[in-house]
């Protein structure tokens, strides 16, 4: 069975591709990312990775859906999907801070890579689910996008698009365990890790518990290889314990 990872070439994506390909060597990992030139050069070199060019929110190429097909093919289906890819800010936006800060590009291209890219990546992979085996498929989230637990206010588009994925999670988590047999599909929140996303708010960081990418897929990890289909439909923090939606 397979683990796909969409974002490796991100901190924690990378640090999961590292931790699964240590774990279970005899499994193959799919990588897929934007820029795969990006991942590290040891990593590229594991011969059970199979990295692929891959754009959030956009359909899946054909000579990229053939290789998928083909690795898939002779690993049984997919065994973990584990969506890594995010976006809180780059050189044109920023996390908004007031109402007037509100950008409508900004805000489409948050949902794109934020929730649109997860649910159009597992209708592409959907069909590799079925089987006997139980498929976990998870979506790395962030507590900012709890409604409940917001009392801050601001960062519109990162809330508003991670509140978005966690309704995708929960819409997923009811349809693919009719259509594709034993699936588990969670919503994942990592805790604060050090990384080029959270760079930027080094002097706000210190206030509160940091984790190093390494211990982020760790702690992601043990969550995952516990996910049961009783835990179908769940918002899980990096502990272990369920968040609020």
């Amino acid at each position: 069975m397979t683990t796909v990872i969409a974002g490796i070439s991100g901190a924690i994506g990378q640090a999961l591709a590292e931790r699964y390909l240590a774990q279970q060597p005899e499994q193959p990992v799919i990588g897929l990312c934007r820029h795969p030139e990006q991942v590290t050069g040891e990593l590229r070199r594991n011969p059970a990775l199979h990295l692929l060019p891959w754009r959030a929110a956009e359909p899946i190429e054909p000579s990229v859906k053939a290789s998928l097909s083909e690795v898939l093919a002779s690993s049984g289906g997919v065994h973990n999907l584990i969506y890594t890819a995010g976006l809180l800010h780059d050189r044109q936006m920023f996390p908004e801070k007031r109402l007037e800060d509100l950008d409508s590009q900004h805000l489409m291209r948050a949902f794109e890579v934020n929730c649109i890219g997860f649910g159009v990546l597992v209708q592409a992979l959907a069909p590799w689910f079925r089987g006997r085996q139980l498929t976990r498929v998870a979506a790395v989230s962030a507590k900012v996008g709890s409604v409940t637990d917001n009392q801050l206010g601001g960062w519109y588009a990162y809330r508003c698009s991670k509140a978005a994925l966690n309704m995708m999670v929960k819409n997923l988590s009811v349809e693919l365990p009719r259509r594709y047999g034993p699936i588990a599909c969670v919503a994942l929140h990592p805790g604060t890790t050090r990384s080029a996303l959270s760079e930027p708010f080094a002097q706000s960081l210190a206030k509160l518990t940091v984790h190093t990418p390494e211990q982020t897929a760790l702690n992601l990890y043990r969550v995952m290889s516990n996910v049961s289909e009783a835990d179908n439909g769940r918002f899980i923090s990096w502990d272990g314990s369920d968040l609020p939606w």
